[in-house]
């Protein structure tokens, strides 16, 4: 944790109240707590002077939480990262460097390793036609990461550094996503709105993954078929070119859970989110160079097991 404030801000995590979310702006640190662990919040505080000490008065969503954090700030960057997420040093000077070299920059991406190093977590997030997201180079060792090819559509959210008026602009997390998509939405609304993105190859982070929800957990597999399904309403994916892909995919990822767990978690999910997305404003879809073309729908399946690296993997 004394490593995770060296520039940014601490967030309770809305699931795992003993836990925190290191999130930041280049100049202040935050720490967003909830009012039944008053003890802990302010143990933190005295031990981090330099934390300021946000109470939220009952358990709220990450995308919440991790907007409130921001308010509260007021540097030029924010700095979201995970409870599950070990940052090497120099890491959040080494994240925000592309905002301090490229103005036209929003975002930018990590480079987080999962335990042991040897294989790649994530460098970012690329997205098919259907706006369905992947983590790029994952499962590759670390040397093969790049920061140019395949295409980088934004930062995932375990870790990642945003442009204070560029969050702004779009208003931050979408507050109707609980979780998962809401690092991918917020990426599209980025570039939709003329920003561009970076990967830091040098900010390098050890990613344990699926800390809070558990892997394949229930709560896991509805919060990201909420987040599919949403997305797929709010950007009108079943009214773009892409529809039959989109109905085509889901129904196969649907029928595949359903065989895999034996419950309807990730079924009611999508149901949940397009019926949460119904009342929303619809987005544009992303323009050229936002998503990658390039992937197949054979690839949109396999890529659901992580690995993709695109043309640079060869």
């Amino acid at each position: 944790m004394q490593r995770a404030t060296e520039r940014g801000r601490l967030v309770a995590h809305p699931e795992r109240p003993d836990q925190w979310i290191p999130m930041g702006t280049a100049a202040a640190a935050t720490l967003i707590r909830e009012a039944r662990d008053r003890c802990e919040g302010e143990r933190v505080a005295d031990e981090f002077p330099e934390v300021q000490l946000v109470r939220m008065e009952r358990n709220m969503p990450y995308a919440v939480a991790c907007n409130a954090a921001a308010a509260a700030g007021g540097g030029d960057v924010v700095v979201m990262m995970n409870n599950d997420v070990d940052a090497r040093p120099r890491f959040v000077e080494r994240l925000v460097a592309p905002l301090e070299q490229r103005p036209q920059v929003g975002s930018v991406a990590a480079l987080l390793v999962r335990p042991g190093e040897r294989a790649i977590d994530s460098a970012g997030l690329v997205a098919d036609r259907t706006l369905a997201a992947f983590p790029r180079w994952q499962g590759h060792p670390p040397s093969h990461a790049r920061a140019d090819r395949p295409g980088l559509t934004g930062p995932a959210g375990a870790a990642a550094a945003f442009r204070r008026s560029a969050w702004q602009q779009v208003g931050g997390l979408d507050e109707m996503i609980q979780a998962y998509m809401e690092d991918f939405d917020l990426a599209v609304r980025l570039r939709n709105a003329g920003w561009e993105t970076a990967l830091a190859l040098d900010a390098v982070a050890v990613h344990i993954g699926s800390a809070t929800f558990g892997h394949r957990s229930v709560a896991s597999r509805r919060n990201g078929g909420f987040g599919r399904g949403y997305v797929l309403r709010r950007y009108g994916v079943l009214r773009s070119r892409a529809a039959a892909r989109a109905i085509a995919t889901e129904v196969i990822v649907v029928l595949g859970d359903l065989a895999i767990s034996r419950d309807t978690a990730a079924l009611r999910g999508r149901i949940a989110g397009w019926r949460a997305a119904g009342g929303q404003p619809r987005n544009p879809l992303p323009g050229a160079g936002v998503i990658d073309r390039g992937i197949s729908f054979a690839d949109s399946l396999r890529l659901r097991r992580g690995g993709y690296a695109g043309e640079a993997a060869s």
